[in-house]
């Protein structure tokens, strides 16, 4: 896969039924790597889907029609709180995995919060390394554990918390 071809732009309401796909497909094939489950959200119709879309920032990241990977941000809510946004929902399908795809949706995440949030935060399942050496590689550091963070199937899973700082990472 060459990652020239890849376009990264954001997703429309219009779009909700590949993002239903992806995101169901995130949620059955890693499980443990997401809050909310498919049991939760396969029974969500169309609309619920388009209503995510139209109110956050979910960038796909394409091969001509087919969408290969997601992010989003989310900004939080609140005076005190609006400074800093969450990258979440991140999930690029096997086949495009160590092809570039995921550091060119972090990358376009970062870029998308420069203007709006002062700091990106980020949580990942401590055994993904994969996943906590692209982040690093990004400029996330890591700067606590939350542990037991998610449950799934009678097994914990640990959290690795990670954030950039953008006044300080201008890169």
């Amino acid at each position: 896969m060459d990652i020239a071809d890849i376009q990264i732009r954001r997703l429309g309401a219009d779009e909700a039924e590949k993002f239903r796909d992806i995101r169901l497909e995130s949620l059955r094939c890693n499980p443990e790597a997401f809050g909310s489950s498919f049991a939760a959200e396969s029974v969500k119709p169309a609309s619920w889907f388009a209503d995510r879309l139209s109110t956050s920032f979910v960038l796909g990241a394409f091969r001509t029609a087919v969408l290969l990977g997601i992010a989003a941000l989310v900004i939080q809510q609140g005076d005190k709180r609006a400074h800093k946004g969450l990258l979440v929902g991140m999930y690029v399908r096997p086949d495009a995995r160590r092809a570039g795809v995921g550091r060119r949706l972090v990358e376009a995440i970062v870029a998308l919060a420069r203007d709006r949030v002062e700091l990106i935060q980020l949580s990942v399942v401590k055994e993904n390394e994969a996943a906590r050496r692209l982040y690093a590689g990004q400029g996330f550091l890591e700067y606590g554990i939350e542990l037991h963070a998610l449950k799934q199937n009678g097994r914990y899973y640990d959290e690795i918390l990670m954030a950039k700082d953008l006044a300080l990472n201008q890169e």
